[in-house]
């Protein structure tokens, strides 16, 4: 290896706002035999209350996971492969969306952004009522992540 600079910490300021640029992160739970289960998710960061969240189905592998070991990160890459940010924390699981319109479907509508909105709302809520979705809480403790500074 050649010496070079060293990969210097983000601030938490520059994760978050890391955390806020992207919308696809690996999430990684813990299997019952302790290893780690990675999976490839869209996600919305909320910075001031330190959440991330995430849609899934309530019949996927992550979801057990979570129910049983709460313990998850979430890995976002940078600009550039020198450059990441993770979320750490322990996740709570919603209850499955029964209602069209109830509060967990509000809050998987609130998660797309503006320019994504579904032009049919009371639609987009039914389809989440029939794929039995749920919302992946992650309540955020530590962020860390770094960057290296290469000129040229």
């Amino acid at each position: 290896m050649t010496q070079g600079p060293a990969p210097r910490p983000l601030s938490d300021e520059a994760l978050s706002d890391l955390l806020g640029k992207h919308q696809f992160g690996t999430l990684a739970t813990v299997k019952r035999s302790g290893h780690p289960h990675q999976t490839t998710m869209l996600y919305s960061w909320d910075p001031e209350a330190r959440i991330v969240r995430l849609s899934t189905t309530a019949d996927r592998i992550k979801v057990t996971h979570l129910r049983r070991n709460p313990h998850t990160s979430l890995h976002v890459q940078g600009g550039d492969v020198w450059s990441f940010a993770v979320a750490e924390g322990d996740a709570e699981v919603s209850d499955v969306t029964t209602t069209p319109g109830d509060a967990v479907g509000r809050e998987l509508l609130g998660m797309i952004p503006p320019a994504a909105k579904p032009e049919d709302e009371d639609a987009f809520l039914e389809q989440l009522v029939a794929e039995r979705r749920v919302v992946i809480r992650l309540k955020v403790d530590r962020l860390y992540g770094t960057a290296l500074d290469i000129n040229g």
